[in-house]
């Protein structure tokens, strides 16, 4: 006797196919596992035989063979290898988008606004008297043309100086953002995933940034007992390490690639969730795990203080509670004039978001 099955109403889900319902946990397990094929596999065959993923018309044998179709992963000939493809990695940066901070439609400009008038490709409603030094695009001449109807008549028709009216356009500016990402062993420790939420925000700025902010600069980099920069390509790929936290080599790759930027809008976020434990000196690292160590400190606060000249603000995301770690970053943020968030897991994408939103609408001078 054929019974029948009730699951929960997801709005969401209506009229996903069961390929695109199954193909959204994928991305969310890939961003957990690291963006391991195999192991994002068996988690969905657990999950499968727990809450009846499929049905008995459409398995997870199924959904491989479209995901191979689909152009989402790549078997290797020989040895069966699986792995995932650049058109999977773009699907979860999209995803964690559309999670942290909705669905945005790509633009063509990509410039973030400001409250100063001057070259852009926004029209300003506001006009005003021509000046000496506009050019003929800015000129309303629709206006200009009432202007000296009202002052000669209309019999004559003659256009003056005085008569011009000039049509402000918005004046549009670009950022270039370094985004720093502390992968030090403390970001797993406690049994306390906080790692997996850092990359979806970085997953999730990226994607922004291309589809939203296209002329805007995105650089990453991550830091243990040393830094190094990496590609978007490799968030979905990115684990902790059994490093200390080198927040001094971070900020210092950090300057150096900001230096090159000709841009003169320039930021540094950085997502971490300790106190900088960790300092190279010559070839050797100097490390101190107990405490906040005073000779680290200094060379931070020396950091911060020289981003703060170089008109480099630094917002720091805190992922910590301890009042020791909140009182260092309160100190650390003073010195560089920067702004800091003591943000909870589940709430660092809002504030990111928030915070990279609203700084667009201020101009570096």
């Amino acid at each position: 006797m054929k019974g029948f099955h009730f699951t929960r109403f997801n709005p969401e889900e209506q009229g996903k196919t069961p390929f695109e319902k199954l193909l959204d946990l994928f991305l969310q397990l890939l961003t957990y596992t690291n963006g391991d094929f195999n192991e994002a596999m068996q988690w969905m065959n657990e999950l499968d035989k727990e809450y009846k993923l499929t049905n008995p018309d459409y398995g997870i044998g199924d959904f491989i063979e479209d995901l191979k179709e689909k152009g989402y992963i790549n078997e290797r000939p020989g040895t069966g290898d699986i792995s995932i493809t650049p058109k999977t990695e773009r699907g979860i940066r999209k995803k964690s988008l559309e999670e942290i901070f909705g669905k945005l439609k790509k633009t063509r400009s990509g410039n973030h606004h400001t409250f100063k008038p001057g070259g852009g490709d926004e029209i300003n409603p506001e006009t005003r008297p021509f000046t000496f030094g506009d050019t003929l695009e800015q000129i309303d001449f629709t206006h200009s043309i009432r202007n000296a109807q009202i002052n000669h008549g209309i019999d004559s028709f003659i256009l003056r100086e005085d008569d011009l009216e000039i049509r402000e356009t918005d004046f549009k500016s670009q950022t270039s953002t370094v985004l720093m990402i502390d992968i030090s062993h403390s970001m797993i420790l406690y049994g306390e995933d906080r790692i997996t939420p850092a990359k979806k925000v970085a997953m999730a700025l990226s994607e922004l940034i291309q589809t939203k902010y296209p002329k805007d600069t995105l650089d990453i980099v991550v830091f243990g007992n040393d830094a190094w920069p990496i590609e978007v390509k490799d968030l979905p790929y990115l684990q902790v390490g059994p490093y200390h936290t080198n927040t001094v080599a971070g900020l210092e790759l950090a300057m150096d690639i900001l230096r090159k930027r000709r841009n003169p809008n320039k930021q540094i976020f950085m997502i971490t969730d300790g106190k900088p434990t960790c300092l190279k000196v010559g070839s050797r690292y100097y490390k101190n795990s107990w405490g906040v160590d005073r000779k680290i400190l200094n060379r931070c606060m020396s950091l911060a203080t020289q981003c703060k000249k170089l008109k480099i603000p630094i917002t720091t995301f805190m992922i910590a509670s301890d009042p020791y770690l909140q009182r260092f970053v309160q100190e650390f943020t003073e010195c560089n004039n920067g702004k800091a968030f003591f943000a909870s897991l589940d709430k660092l994408g809002a504030f990111i978001f928030r915070d990279f939103e609203s700084g667009k609408r201020k101009t570096v001078y």
